[in-house]
């Protein structure tokens, strides 16, 4: 399992110092970054485990790091955010956001945020309990946290591997949007069907670019089943 230390980012020293005291009860180590571009700085010198990343940030903002960190590494992201329009929440989770928190927020779910993030992470949250899955060209490893098509390497979140483990666990199923929610969020997080499209359409961008263009089919009126990843 990787280190447990937390990235802050967030250019406010109130925000900053509530999430580090909260961090510190829940025995997490954490570094701290105050502006964008020490961000992108921090996550490739400490390797951290996961980001808690604001999106309104001086020199670079929150939803500009989240893409250049994306370019090198899939450490799990979860943005913090002033502003709780919807199309900010789609945004973040479609460039590689695993959750999203809106200011103001209980330091106690922030806390339950991060570690419901790290145990789908590190333990495979809601992938099924065989370790090596397969169709078509189509691998997943959920030990070592690998997709692989074709020969090649498909990077995903933790929350897109999930919902992708799940389909291919169950290739003849077809799964309701709230079936979807449940098993890839098993910590009564409650999101909107619209989360759950965005991450379907994340997979499926992401395995086009390996060369699937048929991961996942739309069941009109119920659902999604995994296509043949031929």
């Amino acid at each position: 399992m990787r280190a447990r230390t937390i990235l802050v980012v967030d250019d406010d020293p109130h925000i900053r110092d509530v999430i580090c005291f909260a961090l510190e009860k829940a025995s997490y180590p954490y570094e701290v970054a105050v502006d964008g571009l020490a961000a992108v700085r921090k996550a490739a010198e400490c390797d951290p485990a996961l980001i808690v990343l604001d999106i309104g940030l001086p020199e670079m903002d929150g939803l500009e790091v989240c893409r250049h960190v994306r370019k090198s590494s899939e450490v799990p992201i979860l943005f913090l955010s002033a502003r709780d329009e919807e199309v900010d929440r789609i945004v973040g989770l479609e460039i590689g956001a695993d959750d999203y928190v809106t200011k103001p927020f209980s330091p106690r779910e922030l806390i339950a945020r991060i570690g419901a993030i790290l145990k789908r992470y590190n333990n495979g949250g809601g992938a099924p309990q065989s370790d090596v899955l397969s169709r078509g060209k189509l691998e997943m490893e959920r030990e070592h946290h690998r997709a692989i098509f074709d020969g090649r390497p498909v990077s995903l979140t933790a929350i897109e591997f999930n919902i992708l483990a799940m389909l291919l666990a169950r290739p003849q199923m077809v799964f309701t949007r709230d079936q979807i929610l449940q098993g890839a969020y098993k910590d009564n997080i409650h999101v909107s069907d619209r989360t759950i499209d965005s991450h379907i359409r994340n997979i499926r961008g992401k395995m086009s670019a390996a060369g699937c263009t048929d991961a996942i089919e739309t069941v009109h009126g119920v659902g999604f089943r995994l296509g043949a990843c031929a």
